[in-house]
């Protein structure tokens, strides 16, 4: 058994995030514990939302934990909600390491070509610090291209381009590297590096879009990771997963809510 810190926001009203990645470590045997980055009211597409950052408890936190001590086996980080945020996190992990707790990034900053709203400049830069001291960093291919200084293609890139991009990631300092969401030779897939290994798998988009399939794929390919499983397998696990997951809650009407993973236990 694993002691796991995920650094994310929780969502209230929701299935996403924080609240799907604790129920899976937990399913697959590791104690998981929270540091939240902001509370939010529901997922962003529903119009209206409410969130309360908490920079402030973050801060106070940190301190007192190392103050009494407590060790973890892996760090998680997702959302972070200000600059101030992404560099205690940074810090915070930084100093971790050196202790040997294994670091995981989730660099949470855009999709579909561009940041998203409220995301700088600045937090690019201190996500690539963060990457830098990450043991693994799975991006999706718009962030993958803002950490690499790659130019975004729409139609995808050619696998020499592809090795180039994870190259580029792993440059930073990260030991491994996955890009999910890629386009590789007209494929859609998952691309990963581990000790100058580069592997590739494609996979069968299904046309219904689940928030909070990320947050799923993050915490399974973890929590195989943290179990002695290799990259390529934790990541084909992950895939087959949420591949699941979304074929047997399709339908479900309210898609933004995400899927509720504490009744799909069992497909894990």
């Amino acid at each position: 058994m694993k002691q796991i810190l995920l650094i994310n926001d929780v969502v209230g009203y929701s299935h996403v995030g924080m609240v799907a990645m604790l129920p899976i470590l937990t399913h697959l045997g590791h104690s998981t514990y929270n540091l939240p980055t902001a509370l939010v009211s529901n997922t962003l597409d529903y119009g209206k939302f409410n969130v309360l950052e908490t920079t402030d408890y973050m801060r106070g936190t940190i301190p007192v934990w190392r103050e009494l001590g407590f060790r973890f086996d892996a760090v998680c980080t997702g959302l972070m909600f200000s600059e101030e945020q992404a560099r205690l996190v940074a810090d915070y992990c930084t100093q971790l390491r050196v202790s040997g707790t294994a670091i995981f990034v989730d660099p949470i900053m855009g999709d579909g070509g561009r940041l998203y709203n409220g995301i700088s400049e600045r937090q690019v830069e201190l996500m690539r610090e963060m990457v830098a001291v990450a043991d693994l960093t799975f991006p999706n291919y718009t962030e993958a291209c803002y950490l690499a200084g790659m130019q975004y293609c729409a139609g995808g890139m050619s696998w020499v381009e592809a090795c180039a991009m994870l190259d580029g990631i792993v440059a930073l300092g990260a030991r491994s590297a996955i890009v999910t969401s890629a386009r590789v030779d007209g494929h859609t897939c998952v691309i990963g590096c581990h000790d100058r290994q580069y592997f590739k798998i494609d996979y069968d988009e299904i046309p219904v879009a689940f928030h909070g399939t990320g947050d799923i794929f993050s915490a399974v390919l973890i929590g195989h990771l943290m179990n002695g499983k290799s990259l390529e397998q934790s990541t084909q696990t992950a895939m087959d997963v949420v591949s699941r997951l979304i074929d047997s809650n399709r339908t479900l009407p309210d898609k933004c809510c995400g899927i509720p993973i504490e009744q799909c236990l069992d497909l894990l």
